[in-house]
């Protein structure tokens, strides 16, 4: 079991959330598989602040989308209050507070991991959501900034010393984006300077390396991003590969269009037909990544306008 403040977990994989992909028909299709707690796309709080309709959107849940987490941008004290007042309206069981966000137009307005340079601004913010909120708060945070780690002792104590649940640790510096090895020492010095539960992510494409982070770093448990675009089944996977050390078969194409079919279905319901469809081709071709003429299945995909056109074209990527 893993405990976020008052959340009690029976699993210890988390659904990362991701900015243009973590909606609501991806967090349905993944809790299908077993994913038990999930977070919202990341959530700017100017966008709350200027009362954008999309990002309202993004906020949308329902009552089987739970447990839900929402995870928020900022590094202003006024938009993120004024966000947490939104925030307020609706039912999430879990705030985060995104600290890693490597992207340069977030880092340049002193957003995302642009924070790990200030650790006591962030402690600031921290503390400020602490006060406003009656949910348990997290941070999401990468190992360093610039290629080198983190003062890991403070940056440890300017999250223990905020009153927060939990942190997720993204194991590569703001420098390193999303390529590169995975700091997997850094995680577990952090680990030792903290209390709370610690989350850790990077690299987790495989059951062998979800147990590799665990096994390195003493982590309470992962968050999953890219590892799980195209392939919903990797929770079982993994959940099966600690449990008992067993390798699952691959999906068989019948599951495989099943799914796929079945998550087309729920972005054309969430979305209308039109913006469903054309929301849904990079969904499709991840989960054809991979399979044989990957390029001339791209071209197809990337011009499709209708569910029935996507509908037909689905079972004929896995030759049925």
């Amino acid at each position: 079991m893993l405990k976020i403040g008052n959340l009690k977990l029976k699993s210890r994989l988390i659904l990362a959330p991701m900015a243009g992909v973590s909606d609501f028909p991806y967090r349905m299709i993944n809790r299908k598989f077993g994913f038990e707690l999930a977070f919202t796309e990341m959530i700017n709080c100017r966008s709350l602040s200027y009362k954008s309709k999309k990002t309202k959107r993004m906020l949308y849940s329902d009552a089987k989308d739970k447990p839900i987490g929402v995870q928020l941008l900022a590094s202003q004290p006024e938009y993120l209050l004024h966000a947490l007042d939104v925030i307020k309206q609706y039912n999430f069981d879990v705030l985060d507070f995104n600290a890693a966000c490597p992207v340069k137009k977030v880092v340049n307005r002193g957003e995302g991991a642009a924070l790990l340079k200030t650790p006591k601004k962030l402690n600031r913010l921290l503390k400020l959501i602490v006060k406003e909120v009656d949910i348990p708060v997290t941070v999401k945070l990468r190992t360093g900034w610039d290629g080198v780690a983190c003062d890991i002792k403070e940056l440890a104590s300017a999250c223990s010393d905020s009153g927060i649940s939990a942190v997720f640790i993204h194991g590569r510096t703001r420098a390193q984006g999303y390529s590169g090895e995975v700091d997997y020492q850094t995680i577990r010095k952090f680990k030792k300077h903290i209390k709370i539960p610690v989350i850790a992510s990077g690299n987790i494409f495989s059951a062998q390396l979800a147990k590799k982070m665990f096994d390195e770093t003493g982590c309470d448990g992962v968050l999953i991003a890219r590892g799980v675009l195209g392939n919903p089944w990797l929770f079982k996977e993994i959940s099966e590969f600690l449990k008992n050390g067993k390798i699952l078969k691959e999906p068989s194409a019948k599951e495989r269009i099943k799914a796929i079919s079945d998550h087309l279905s729920m972005s054309v319901d969430f979305y209308g037909e039109r913006n469903g469809v054309k929301l849904f081709r990079k969904f499709l071709i991840w989960y054809t990544t991979g399979l044989p003429k990957i390029r001339l299945l791209r071209e197809s995909i990337n011009h499709m306008k209708t569910k029935d056109e996507m509908m037909s074209f689905i079972p004929r990527c896995f030759n049925f």
